[in-house]
């Protein structure tokens, strides 16, 4: 049956007899152009190349125009030279030039483990891939050695949503091997944040002494006090004492001792054998105890406070007056050189119309003056963001 498309001839309006030997036209074209109605663009989509996938991957199991034969551990997989270079570079490189693999049968590959090639496979023919705690280190492995980078970077998403006190480290020392700086980055602030259950577990103990500095240098490790990194510097010293003693000033340099209680620091820190021995950390101990005797009037980089302590070093401006020079201003403010924030604190009890004096008291101000012959003396207290009155006015008596 032949389906004739076109405009019908009229033979006997042409007067010619048609012969059986011409051939008839099929589809006859007009020379109008081509309408919308003339033409269907049909596409099955997203289901057309996954039913093909499919049939590639039963093709797979039941070794059917497979022309390839992978081996890993002894493990023999049957695939399709074409599957393996449409999806990876690695194999499109191998097969496609003129390498030895390209003409062998059976092609042997080392270095990946027999299980992460398998779902490596189910990958390739399907685009899915089961990954779990258990294959997720061995299936990076492999998809990274063969150029799949969505699978890869499925298999980082995977670790970082694993995220615990008990494997951060072990998958942020993972994550620098293999340059993945987005993971190794969130494994470190993970760390930071919960740095006091990090400590108590066993991936802890075997960091290096420069990753440990790393974090106890930080200003962004949240702690509830310092004693709780001095503890855990302590615990990573006394687990190999032998090795690590001779570490242990270097360690202490980034523990904020003058900010230990004064109990805590006589009883425990200057009560503890190893530190006792080391006369190479006195010098830090004298240092915390003069921070406790003078306070403020001492500073070091030891005596700055981590930020997660609410506590911070800023600048306060006391007075002013305005631009002109007419007036003096009452208003106390605070400038954050970390964040650049300024924040206003308890304005002065009294206006001022003269110059006063204003000195540091550890974290009080004492302020004096503010008027002629004034003798009164003002505290603010930094807890409590308040001005009182130290001095009361002293009264003249004949």
């Amino acid at each position: 049956m032949v389906l004739i498309l076109g405009r019908r001839l009229n033979r006997e309006d042409s007067g010619v007899r048609e012969s059986p030997a011409v051939k008839r036209k099929v589809l006859e074209m007009d020379s109008k152009p081509v309408s919308n109605h003339d033409v269907f663009d049909f596409s099955s989509g997203p289901c057309h190349s996954d039913s093909i996938l499919q049939m590639f991957n039963e093709f797979r199991d039941g070794r059917l125009f497979t022309d390839v034969v992978i081996s890993v551990e002894g493990r023999e997989f049957p695939c399709h030279r074409a599957v393996l270079s449409a999806c990876s570079s690695y194999f499109r490189a191998m097969f496609c030039n003129d390498h030895r693999e390209s003409r062998e049968m059976l092609v042997e590959i080392n270095g990946i483990r027999a299980e992460a090639m398998d779902t490596f496979l189910q990958y390739v023919y399907t685009g899915r891939a089961r990954i779990t705690t258990d294959n997720v280190q061995f299936l990076f492995e492999t998809s990274s050695l063969f150029q799949i980078s969505t699978l890869r970077d499925a298999c980082a998403k995977f670790l970082e949503d694993q995220l615990d006190p008990c494997n951060c480290l072990g998958i942020q020392r993972f994550a620098d091997a293999h340059s993945l700086k987005q993971l190794a980055s969130r494994c470190r602030s993970y760390a930071l944040q919960s740095f006091a259950d990090v400590a108590q577990h066993e991936e802890f103990l075997d960091l290096r002494k420069e990753e440990l500095e790393e974090y106890i240098a930080s200003d962004e490790m949240v702690i509830g006090k310092e004693e709780t990194v001095f503890e855990a510097v302590m615990r990573w010293v006394y687990y190999d004492v032998d090795h690590r003693r001779i570490m242990l000033k270097d360690l202490l340099n980034h523990v904020r001792l003058p900010l230990l209680h004064p109990n805590y620091f006589v009883q425990t820190v200057e009560g503890d054998q190893l530190i006792q021995n080391a006369p190479e950390c006195y010098q830090l101990l004298h240092e915390a105890r003069r921070y406790h005797v003078l306070g403020n009037e001492m500073m070091s980089p030891r005596t700055r406070p981590r930020r997660s302590t609410g506590f911070s070093e800023v600048i306060v401006v006391v007075g002013g007056c305005e631009r002109m020079g007419g007036f003096n201003l009452p208003y106390t403010e605070c400038y954050d050189p970390v964040t650049g924030e300024w924040k206003s604190l308890a304005k002065l009890p009294e206006f001022t119309k003269s110059e006063y004096a204003v000195c540091a008291l550890r974290n009080d101000i004492l302020v004096s003056g503010g008027r002629i012959n004034s003798r009164d003396v003002w505290m603010y207290n930094s807890q409590l963001n308040i001005f009182y009155i130290l001095l009361p006015k002293c009264i003249k008596t004949d």
